[in-house]
């Protein structure tokens, strides 16, 4: 028994190796992860449901924004906002038009 333990402890160092990089996933194991943990979700709940207060407080950034001190009119706010939202993702979109661009300059 005394010498199983001795062999066992000689592989320990590969042991841990072994242990410690099965605890850290690359980068694209912990998206697929991540991809099947939402996929999972999903077939499990409606996505309607499970991001309805995400999606309201993202809306309300908007509408704070477009009327700060909450004197417009609903229509107006709503307005507003929703053209708030129309230049963020117009944004978004030109950033990463560039960001593609740049990629494309550089190969």
């Amino acid at each position: 028994m005394q010498r199983d333990w001795q062999q066992l402890w000689q592989h320990a160092p590969v042991m841990v190796a072994l242990v410690e990089e099965r605890a850290r996933p690359t980068p694209a194991q912990r998206s697929l992860q991540a991809r099947i943990a939402a996929y999972r979700m999903h077939s499990l709940h409606d996505p309607q449901d499970t991001t309805r207060e995400a999606r309201a407080a993202f809306l309300a950034k908007f509408e704070r924004e477009a009327d700060p001190d909450g004197r417009l009119p609903e229509p107006e706010r709503r307005r507003r906002a929703e053209a708030a939202k129309k230049a963020y993702f117009n944004a978004l979109a030109l950033k990463s038009a560039r960001a593609r661009q740049a990629r494309a300059a550089g190969r």
